[in-house]
């Protein structure tokens, strides 16, 4: 399989696995499997249509095009799409990312602000939108990868677990798009993570690990994770997976996504089953113009980072 077609499928995956969860989200664990015993369906429900995309692909595919029309990492001009974006009143965004981006001040300043108020800011909120980036940052390395990873997620998140969660994604992507096994490098990616946060992700990230031995809900970025390597490592196929992830139950859209992005990797674009292609759409509050991309769309943005 070739590079295209892996970051094609995780592009395409992380948004079918946010569309697929987001009418579980908050639920029970085994939901899903509970409606469709066979071959799980996408379906509407949670204020959310059939197919329907939700702030992680949105905020995704904003951090994507900024990148491909900058051609570069503009930080201020990703925190500014992130802001219209939010102005434009979208049907869900984070309570931790939008006071972060209501809060009027710059975009250097804002998260950091919010996380020395509250201290707290490990939600998976900038893990949920990584996989664009992912892709993007990919062939320049680790270190660039992992660090563009970094500066991505404090926009938005305060806590240096929120940072080193991404940038864990970011090197995981990295590593399926040249064709390797990403679950066999995680104690590799791991001796670079931060010292100070690195026990927690080898904690969710060990083969052992199973969602249900969480100490924090899938919410916090660790957990959310861990939740979708292990559905990844634990299944043979991109459809195995994004199942055993929304089964996982609680943020069921964002543990989708981030599962649909790393199988998507690993498995290709040919993995994802036809039917949720189909209805898949992403409105794009915020974008000029006002715009709702399909899975085509999808497929082209990736080939373009």
């Amino acid at each position: 399989m070739d590079r295209v077609r892996r970051a094609v499928g995780a592009v395409v995956g992380s948004a079918v696995g946010d569309a697929l969860g987001a009418p579980y989200e908050f639920g029970p664990a085994g939901a899903f499997s509970s409606a469709f015993p066979g071959a799980g369906e996408m379906r509407p429900g949670g204020g959310w249509e059939a197919g329907e995309a939700t702030d992680d692909t949105q905020m995704a595919v904003h951090v994507a095009e900024s990148l491909l029309e900058r051609g570069k990492l503009d930080l201020a001009d990703v925190f500014d799409r992130f802001l219209r974006w939010a102005a434009a009143e979208p049907k869900d965004i984070g309570l931790q990312t939008e006071a972060v981006l209501t809060s009027g001040l710059p975009w250097d300043q804002a998260a950091a602000a919010h996380f020395r108020s509250t201290g707290r800011a490990a939600g998976n909120g900038s893990l949920m939108r990584a996989t664009p980036p992912a892709v993007h940052f990919a062939s320049a390395g680790r270190a660039a990868t992992m660090d563009a990873a970094r500066r991505i997620a404090a926009l938005t998140h305060g806590d240096p677990a929120a940072w080193e969660g991404t940038a864990i994604f970011h090197d995981l992507v990295r590593i399926a798009l040249d064709g390797d096994d990403p679950l066999a490098a995680v104690p590799d990616i791991l001796a670079h993570v931060d010292p100070g946060e690195r026990e927690r992700y080898a904690v969710v990230l060990a083969p052992g690990w199973r969602p249900d031995q969480a100490t924090e809900l899938n919410g916090a970025v660790w957990p959310c994770l861990g939740s979708a390597v292990w559905a990844v490592r634990t299944t043979s196929s991109y459809e195995e997976a994004l199942r055993a992830a929304v089964d996982v139950g609680g943020d069921t859209d964002t543990v989708a996504a981030v599962t649909g992005g790393l199988a998507g990797a690993v498995h290709g674009i040919d993995a994802i089953p036809g039917r949720w292609l189909e209805p898949l759409h992403v409105p794009l509050p915020g974008a000029t113009p006002a715009r709702v991309l399909r899975a085509d769309d999808l497929r082209d943005l990736a080939e373009r980072l």
